[in-house]
């Protein structure tokens, strides 16, 4: 096989991965805050998608101006969701968290089964198409400005987490709560922040997808179920592990395919999912509690 096809494919597969890690940022930023498995998580992005479509289909705007104003309105709905409905639903349970989350993903898919029918939808432009060329290789336009904004995304949520008051407060209910709050910390806000950054990470990802990829009330479990194996594999509760997870996800489903075949592609990445697991639990970048 030529090796500018297999150099092409780990391009490609690094440009697709860098989407898939943003998608699964949101999820690990969620469980290292409030020690939480999200099962609402493809449900947002589903809505995140269809809300960057309409946007599209009803005032012409493209998906990459409406990440700021998509990003500010998730992060305002995840905010309301985690302090309104989430919080006081499960009653400070873990267990009737994932419950009420479960029942959340429910209540969204049916929503725009409703609404939208099951029918899939794509963007009317052909801007999905366009390719840049880089020596040998060809690749996709769309995928490498959502490379380069992904990058983009979760430098600023590490600054973030790192640099500001809002940061420190983040990282302290997540070390301890109970010390926090006798700190002044309210858990309550800083748990609703957390929710909300992690919704404003889809409502970016739904922007990056979307001149690629259909929408359908279910196309958020396919995203999730990759974000899953991400998150475990760059280990649970890490940025940095997701981030590279996600890359690792992405260059071994295109080589996958390449080698494979596309029906097979992502049998990669399972089996390497279940070699973390045997060989590190913890993941790349994970701790032991």
């Amino acid at each position: 096989m030529p090796i500018e096809l297999i150099a092409e494919a780990v391009a490609n597969g690094l440009l697709a991965g860098a989407a898939y890690a943003l998608v699964a940022l949101g999820l690990t930023l969620v469980y290292g805050v409030l020690h939480i498995v999200n099962f609402a998580h493809g449900a947002l992005l589903t809505l995140a998608m269809f809300a960057a479509w309409g946007l599209n289909a009803a005032f012409g705007l493209d998906p990459y101006l409406a990440i700021l104003p998509m990003a500010a309105g998730f992060m305002a709905l995840g905010y309301a969701l985690q302090r309104w409905v989430i919080g006081p639903a499960s009653h400070g349970d873990d267990g009737n968290t994932l419950l009420v989350t479960l029942g959340l993903s429910i209540v969204i898919e049916n929503a725009m089964l409703a609404l939208f029918r099951s029918d899939t939808r794509t963007l009317g432009t052909d801007s999905g198409f366009d390719v840049v060329e880089l020596g040998p290789m060809l690749l996709s336009r769309p995928r490498l400005i959502g490379f380069g904004v992904s990058l983009l995304a979760a430098a600023l949520l590490w600054a973030l987490l790192s640099a500001t008051d809002t940061g420190k407060a983040i990282r302290a209910v997540a070390k301890e709560k109970l010390g926090a709050q006798l700190c002044g910390i309210d858990p309550r806000h800083i748990y609703a922040v957390t929710f909300g950054l992690g919704c404003a990470c889809l409502a970016v990802a739904a922007c990056l997808l979307l001149p690629t990829f259909y929408v359908n009330p279910r196309v958020g479990n396919a995203f999730v179920l990759m974000a899953f194996t991400i998150v475990v594999l760059g280990g649970m509760g890490s940025i940095p592990g997701a981030l590279l997870g996600g890359l690792i996800v992405g260059v071994v489903e295109s080589l996958g395919g390449l080698l494979l075949g596309e029906s097979l592609g992502q049998l990669g990445i399972f089996v390497i999912f279940i070699l973390v697991l045997l060989l590190r639990p913890t993941g790349l970048f994970g701790a032991r509690a």
